[in-house]
């Protein structure tokens, strides 16, 4: 779709965070109306449709059917907060909202440059899509502090960041994890 451009393409019309996609971070999407990349979408040729809004949310037929289901599988990205995310905007203002997301990539980005020991980008990404904002700044505080000291190697460090992820997701009945569709057989 050559005519779908957007002025925001890190958070997408049905509410995915794409700047905290590992195909947006590796470079093979550019976030939804960013480009080329997530050409076959069902919502975009939807809102170009419907005048080119900005977000689904703004449509007076928000939320239609194309929204039953959405969070139960995962693509690339976790579609689990996509609704709730939907009403944080709607509540905050995208203004808001996008400063939020920012401060997610830029965390999430730290985290893989200081605590990746190359397998734990797809865990980043969806720890920091799912969790709040403020739990996500106060564990980097922790990992920070305890891993800043010692002379940890990379591994440790991962293994250290991503169990301090994970209790804290526990706590907040989070599954870090990719909702996957069944294989058909």
């Amino acid at each position: 779709m050559d005519n779908f451009k957007r002025g925001y393409p890190l958070f997408s019309l049905c509410g995915l965070n794409c700047g905290l996609c590992p195909m947006h971070l590796d470079d093979y999407c550019p976030g939804c109306g960013g480009g080329a990349g997530n050409q076959p979408c069902a919502i975009a040729r939807c809102s170009l449709r419907h005048g080119g809004i900005e977000y689904c949310y703004l449509c007076d037929e928000y939320p239609c059917e194309k929204y039953d289901g959405i969070d139960a599988f995962d693509s690339f990205i976790t579609h689990r907060n996509q609704l709730k995310d939907i009403e944080k905007v709607k509540k905050i203002g995208i203004d808001s909202y996008q400063s939020e997301l920012a401060e997610k990539i830029e965390i999430l980005r730290y985290s893989l440059a200081n605590y990746n020991d190359g397998r734990r980008k797809n865990f980043y990404c969806i720890a920091v899509n799912l969790l709040e904002l403020q739990d996500v700044k106060s564990l980097m505080e922790q990992i920070v502090t305890k891993t800043g000291s010692d002379n940890l190697t990379l591994k440790e460090k991962a293994v250290l960041a991503a169990n301090l992820f994970q209790t804290m997701a526990a706590k907040r009945n989070i599954v870090l994890k990719l909702n996957k569709k069944a294989s058909k057989k």
